[in-house]
């Protein structure tokens, strides 16, 4: 059962796993890995095997994004009152099980690109590097953001990648696919570090929010989602999509508006509601709008 809309209830060592890296967020940048895997299904034909390896490649990169996250800033976590709770520094996990969990979700990674094909082994490494120093990278940057958004942008061409083993034609569908997920997550985690603005100035950490200042901050995260939502449209068009997929992103494009419109630089009461529930949906219907476009 979902407590706080973020965790689950219950204290076995699995459910502590879980909690650790919010498990249950995956589904937010998932459904972008798959619509790579269903624009590359025009060119080669999708198995069982391959759509089970790249959602276990999937689960497994965002694990150790994630679990290298809450190790590198255990520290800080257990400082601010918004993350204290969480399984580390609240002794629900020692590091040593941290670490582990870590470890073998990596191992299970390099299987599952090895498993698919050459080009995503080679790659498999380079985006592992990537997406866990990202820990480090509101330490020195108030683009942080753009680099989580990034790191979970390069599942869409991973997914693509996983069934062809090759690039894309055009060779800019791939990067047009990147940057709408990249510029979506950016947004979003905008929104997020609102909450933290206090501990993240007295922390000297950087986020846009510090940089900016909240109104100013929001208005970026507008920018980056309209951004967002023309890469959708022109990644559609390299695509060669149909009415279908532009109804999903015509759909997330009014999830997004009404993001906007629950969270005001005063008021932060309604920030679940935005990122849990409107910002959740958007990957979904964005996808389901491409699958019935290829369905249909």
């Amino acid at each position: 059962m979902l407590r706080e809309g973020q965790t689950l209830a219950g204290e076995s060592l699995l459910v502590r796993y879980v909690n650790f890296v919010k498990l249950p967020h995956t589904v937010f940048a998932l459904p972008f890995a798959l619509l790579g895997l269903l624009v590359a299904s025009r060119q080669r034909p999708i198995t069982w095997r391959t759509l089970a390896l790249v959602v276990l490649a999937f689960t497994c990169a965002r694990f150790v994004a994630l679990g290298f996250n809450r190790i590198a800033d255990r520290d800080l976590d257990a400082k601010n009152p918004r993350t204290r709770a969480r399984e580390l520094p609240a002794g629900r996990l020692t590091l040593a099980q941290a670490w582990a969990a870590v470890l073998v979700a990596v191992a299970l990674f390099l299987w599952a690109a090895w498993a698919l094909n050459p080009l995503c082994l080679v790659l498999a490494p380079v985006a592992l590097v990537f997406i866990s120093t990202y820990s480090y990278a509101k330490r020195f940057t108030h683009w942080s953001h753009l680099w989580l958004g990034l790191a979970d942008g390069i599942a869409t061409p991973a997914g693509y990648l996983a069934v062809t083993g090759r690039w894309s034609e055009p060779w800019w569908l791939l990067v047009v696919g990147a940057l709408a997920v990249t510029f979506w997550v950016g947004g979003f985690d905008v929104f997020y570090a609102l909450q933290d603005e206090e501990f993240d100035r007295a922390a000297r950490l950087e986020s846009l929010v510090v940089r900016l200042g909240r109104r100013r901050a929001i208005l970026a995260a507008k920018l980056l989602h309209g951004l967002a939502l023309g890469a959708l449209v022109l990644f559609g068009i390299g695509a060669g999509l149909g009415v279908a997929y532009y109804a999903g992103v015509a759909l997330g494009a009014t999830l997004i508006a009404w993001e906007h419109r629950l969270v005001q630089p005063g008021d932060l009461s309604r920030l679940d509601a935005a990122f849990f529930g409107a910002n959740g949906l958007v990957s979904v219907v964005v996808f389901l709008g491409a699958l019935m476009d290829r369905v249909l």
